[in-house]
């Protein structure tokens, strides 16, 4: 089966990172996720997050800085996530191609329903921000 690499931002600011929701009609619509899309042939991981993050939210970002990879197999396709940590630089995040948009702390992050494929992240960045209040 075809692997599919897609780059996904942890866009964060003040302690809060930006999820956004699927549109409906596309895989895996109404969940919520970490910003970002599949990368285009001959294009590498920064360059598909830099695109995806100014087509689907209007946004300029920093040097992105990679967090995690995660593989998930679904039934129709496995994708292979690569996360990176990143902020904006210019612009404001406006759902241009989501259906809406949120900054949330990443303890608000269990009250909203993600892919399986995040589930890891999620608990990763709750555990690091438990760490960084102690």
């Amino acid at each position: 089966m075809k692997v599919i690499e897609v780059a996904a931002g942890l866009v964060y600011r003040e302690g809060r990172y930006l999820i956004a929701r699927r549109n409906p009609g596309v895989h895996l619509a109404g969940f919520w996720e970490f910003p970002g899309g599949k990368c285009e042939p001959g294009e590498t991981l920064e360059e598909c997050l830099r695109r995806e993050l100014f087509e689907e939210l209007g946004v300029r970002i920093d040097m992105p800085i990679p967090f995690q990879i995660i593989r998930h197999e679904y039934a129709e396709k496995t994708v292979e996530l690569h996360f990176f940590r990143c902020r904006i630089e210019t612009g404001h995040a406006t759902a241009i191609d989501c259906a809406e948009i949120r900054w949330v702390w990443p303890h608000e992050l269990g009250d909203f329903e993600f892919p399986p494929a995040d589930r890891p992240i999620i608990e990763a960045l709750r555990r690091q921000s438990i760490g960084q209040t102690v």
